[in-house]
């Protein structure tokens, strides 16, 4: 077979994907090991051919997928990677550019800046903003508060109760103490009880993992620029939905920030793994991160983007979310984010006129935090039945020591009849216990 053959059977197989991903078990029911033990214990010594390869994807990979492209995934936070984006990884693979210096791929450099102010305007943030891409949430996080730690000469990292985990992890990464501050009933931080004292970087979530609650940034900022603290609002989920003007109240307070992170795979039809920070103190990232050894000296005057994070190399990630802007415009994307945030709240509505259910927490996008009535014990009973139907997948959080149902919104193919049958299932399940 050709390369031309092998990548139309690819394309095929990734479009009747798509076709049928609907039909598969949302949540994968294998066993751990199970897998593992179907494949060969030793690399094979001769070649193969690539249609075994996708013989093998049909027979056993399948099996031992969770559909994250399912439109009954309601889990963590749905998202989808679109068509053109997919396509967009197939020329990103084939052109195979890294971006170690402007020079090792003008294209890349340049196209990553450029589509990081192409995003930054459809959310509204401020002009002037120095943005690029890294990976994930995690690292982007992480790269906030390296500078953060260098600008600042700060020992601790303050952060809500309900913080991602990512923060607590770079502080310990980074040998920071964490200080994490209360939240109000509405799992807020609350600004009232902040103790920047010796801290280098306060981070304030907009739509935290837990609940999608969203913490009041312009009063942390007045704490911070007051403390001489770096403010990083991690609005990795939540603030694509700042396409939106409506829902831009959420970003009250962010344009006085020292860094901002969002994730176009989770809410903007860019494939994993595409994250970007943008930053109002350029300067500050360069003297954490810029270390340019012989080797990579050149003439051009142009910057690296590895002068602003922890990565020298990198992917042609803006390929992608280029690629997702330009084939679904602004439009496109506020009609996908008004739809999921409807959902949510027809789901929302049922769940509150069911008897013997419960809302947990506000709803200010996509994601419903609920529980039927009874005890931790049985709702965990009653997730574990739900996702072993494979008909959805859900996931779980604890709020005040209630363990929680949580319903992610986000996945551009979901309809009504999708969160309709979710309902149903959670419904039959919860009378089958």
């Amino acid at each position: 077979m050709t390369f031309r053959e092998d990548a139309q059977a690819a394309v095929e197989w990734a479009a009747r994907y798509l076709e049928q991903v609907g039909d598969y078990p949302v949540l994968a029911q294998v066993e751990p090991g199970e897998l593992r033990a179907k494949l060969p214990a030793a690399p094979p010594e001769e070649p193969e051919p690539f249609a075994d390869v996708l013989g093998d994807l049909d027979e056993l990979l399948l099996p031992a997928m969770t559909h994250w492209q399912s439109p009954r995934f309601f889990a963590y936070f749905a998202n989808t990677a679109s068509e053109p984006a997919i396509l967009a990884e197939l020329l990103i693979a084939a052109t195979n550019q890294n971006g170690i210096l402007w020079r090792t791929s003008p294209a890349l450099t340049e196209l990553e800046l450029h589509v990081a102010d192409w995003t930054a305007q459809l959310l509204g943030l401020p002009s002037g903003w120095h943005g690029h891409i890294e990976d994930s949430a995690s690292t982007s996080t992480f790269a906030a508060v390296i500078a953060a730690r260098q600008a600042t000469g700060g020992g601790a990292v303050v952060c809500s109760e309900h913080a991602h985990s990512s923060v607590e992890k770079a502080a310990r990464m980074l040998g920071l103490d964490v200080r994490k501050v209360p939240v109000d009933r509405e799992f807020r931080l609350r600004a009232d009880a902040l103790d920047l004292a010796d801290a280098a970087v306060c981070v304030a979530t907009v739509g935290t993992t837990s609940t999608t609650s969203v913490d009041p940034v312009a009063a942390i900022a007045d704490a911070c620029r007051e403390a001489g603290v770096w403010l990083h609002v991690d609005a990795a989920y939540a603030g694509a939905a700042m396409v939106c003007p409506e829902l831009r109240w959420a970003f009250d307070g962010v344009d006085r920030a020292d860094s901002l992170v969002v994730n176009p795979h989770k809410w903007l039809l860019t494939p994993m793994d595409c994250s970007l920070l943008w930053t109002s103190r350029p300067v500050d990232f360069r003297a954490a991160f810029s270390l340019v050894p012989e080797y990579l000296r050149t003439p051009d005057a142009a910057d690296s983007l590895g002068d602003y994070g922890p990565a020298l190399g990198r992917r042609f990630r803006s390929l992608k979310l280029w690629t997702v802007v330009r084939c679904y415009g602004r439009a496109g994307l506020q009609r996908m984010i008004r739809e999921h945030v409807r959902l949510a709240e027809l789901f929302e509505a049922w769940v509150r006129d069911e008897p013997g259910w419960e809302l947990c927490a506000p709803r200010p996008f996509s994601v419903v935090c609920f529980r039927r009535d009874g005890s931790n014990e049985e709702n965990e009973r009653l997730l574990a039945a739900v996702n072993a139907t494979g008909e959805i997948f859900i996931s779980h959080t604890k709020l005040d020591g209630r363990y929680v149902l949580r319903l992610a919104i986000g996945n551009v193919r979901t309809t009504e009849d999708d969160v309709r049958r979710a309902w149903d299932v959670l419904r039959r399940e919860a009378a089958a216990l």
